[in-house]
């Protein structure tokens, strides 16, 4: 090592130095000591490794109590900083899993900041003022809207599978179409779960094919339910054959077996109405005559995470009797945003209009193309050489593993930077606060204005500001 290293090195002080300058300026003052330390020593560390990898002496100001103390600061900032925050969803996917899938209402959100913050009767029976059950926030609501004669709510729908089986299944035979063996995000899968409940799989008919015939075939002494799993997160098209709900509930009715659908993405409203692919409702599964039906709060219903679980008082009642009900139970707060949001669906238009999930998934071109050519104006005024920006016509999804076959028409705003790759966009833009989230296609980043809140315009125009000027600084 050469003398201007050592001679730097030396230079550099030591925590307790740091920490008593910090403290006698007030500079640290309000950072717990936990945190304090820790960034004191990773300045120190930082400013080290800067020594002995540049290849010229440092300037003296790096070495400065002062800019140590800011290097610390820095640190510790980062350091107390939320893991979980706000993002801004420009990818176009609306029902995005890996950034929190719906988003809640504002009236929603509401009355879950006064249920979180305030006392409430989640297991008090007010009208007789004693225990009640915490079920009963949401499962009127629940049965008016669907017609189901009970109801209760798991965690996420996972749950709600996993509770049911081990209720009506255990130890016994559930009879699957091969086609229907869905497995969900994080390599979740029907027969996993099947397996943890202690019931048994027993697969039918082909990947593409299943007849009525069968389940018939199938049903022996051990068969314990007929389950329906519907491929809310893929399709098979081409020679293709399924058993309906209908039929499958008229074989269970036959043989005396209970029949149970689980939905996925469950939905209340007729997509197809709002010029969307069709798919099955939820009222629509329970008017079949089927026992269970099973579905997720938070994907195209657009609430919280929850699982739904519909179906006759009499299974509905040894569901919620399981002991797994305890382990798998919801908190207030999604009560709260969940009876926030079935509020929402006693008028449907209200609903499409303010749940979020539905107003993105049939929000009209045009107002998407408005925003995208707002989105344009905005970043064109930057005037920014090298910056080029145009409109794209691309394709939305609903996401979510729901709707796996629908694309959205969207616009979208292309952006490319001379001197930064689309990457390079895509990265700094991932790392700005608020965190921007697009994609990149045909070498441009995209933004799609489907997924877009009003306000994030401005967040992505600063953020674009400031990568542009730290571009300009960087030449």
């Amino acid at each position: 090592m050469d003398k201007n290293k050592q001679a730097q090195l030396k230079q550099i002080p030591g925590v307790d130095r740091i920490l008593e300058y910090g403290n006698q300026g007030k500079q640290f003052e309000g950072v717990p000591k936990s945190v304090l330390l820790p960034a004191i020593r990773q300045a120190i560390d930082a400013l080290r490794t800067a020594v002995l990898n540049a290849p010229t002496p440092l300037d003296a100001d790096r070495f400065s109590m002062a800019a140590l103390v800011e290097a610390a600061l820095d640190s510790a900032r980062r350091a107390m900083e939320l893991n979980l925050k706000r993002t801004v969803n420009a990818t176009g996917v609306v029902v995005h899993t890996n950034l929190g899938r719906s988003l809640l209402s504002s009236r929603v959100l509401e009355n879950l900041k006064t249920i979180s913050s305030r006392y409430s009767n989640l297991e008090f029976d007010l009208e007789k003022g004693r225990r009640g059950s915490r079920y009963s926030a949401v499962e009127g609501i629940l049965c008016e809207l669907s017609g189901a004669p009970a109801a209760m709510v798991v965690n996420n729908n996972a749950a709600a599978v996993l509770l049911c089986l081990d209720t009506l299944a255990k130890g016994r035979e559930v009879i699957v179409s091969r086609g229907e063996l869905v497995e969900i995000g994080g390599a979740f899968r029907i027969p996993d779960v099947m397996a943890k409940s202690g019931a048994f799989l027993k697969e039918v008919g082909a990947t593409n094919r299943t007849h009525p015939r069968d389940y018939e075939n199938a049903i022996g002494e051990q068969t314990g339910l007929l389950l329906k799993a519907h491929t809310s997160n893929y399709s098979i098209v081409g020679f293709t054959k399924a058993v309906s709900l209908a039929d499958l509930v008229s074989i269970g009715r036959k043989h005396n077996l209970p029949v149970m659908e689980d939905l996925g993405s469950g939905t209340f409203v007729d997509f197809s109405k709002y010029g969307l692919l069709k798919e099955p409702t939820v009222q629509e599964a329970l008017e079949s005559g089927v026992d269970v039906v099973t579905f997720s709060g938070d994907k195209l219903l657009g609430g919280p995470q929850a699982g739904i679980i519909l179906g006759s008082k009499q299974h509905i009642d040894r569901i919620k009797a399981n002991p797994l009900t305890r382990a798998l139970r919801i908190d207030k707060m999604t009560l709260a945003a969940l009876e926030g949001t079935l509020q929402l669906y006693r008028d449907e238009r209200q609903a499409v209009e303010q749940i979020p999930t539905l107003a993105m998934l049939t929000m009209p071109l045009k107002a998407i193309e408005a925003r995208a050519a707002e989105l344009k104006s905005r970043l064109d005024a930057l005037s920014q050489a090298g910056l080029t920006v145009e409109l794209m016509d691309s394709a939305s999804r609903a996401g979510g593993g729901s709707l796996p076959l629908l694309n959205l028409p969207s616009c979208c705003v292309g952006v490319q930077i001379g001197g930064i790759s689309a990457n390079g966009i895509e990265r700094w833009l991932r790392n700005s606060t608020p965190p921007v989230i697009g994609r990149i296609e045909n070498d441009r980043f995209v933004m799609d204005p489907r997924t877009l809140q009003e306000e994030e315009l401005d967040i992505i125009e600063k953020a674009f500001e400031r990568m542009l000027a730290e571009n300009r600084r960087g030449r």
